[in-house]
């Protein structure tokens, strides 16, 4: 493989990991989670944010000082930005 498509298929890689965190907002993440969890969505913090492929990993702090550990799968531009519900645990 030539330098030049190597340095293409980077960039391309890079525009759609890019994607998925423009597509998931922190926003659309609590209203999601607070459905699950069984709160309202402005009462959902979101922090510790971090993805690799197909997974978004995150924090989500309730106004009551209760933390959840959290996974969403889907969001980005391969999934057309659909989302399965997110998985969280008290931690």
């Amino acid at each position: 493989m030539t330098n030049k498509k190597l340095l293409a298929a980077l960039a391309g890689l890079l525009l759609l990991s890019g994607c998925q965190s423009a597509m998931l907002s922190d926003d659309r993440i609590a209203d999601n989670t607070a459905g699950i969890i069984g709160t309202s969505p402005d009462g959902v913090t979101i922090s510790g944010r971090h993805g690799d492929a197909t997974n978004t990993y995150y924090t989500a702090t309730l106004r009551n000082g209760r933390h959840y550990a959290c996974v969403i799968n889907g969001g980005g531009l391969l999934a057309a930005g659909l989302t399965n519900p997110p998985t969280c645990n008290p931690i």
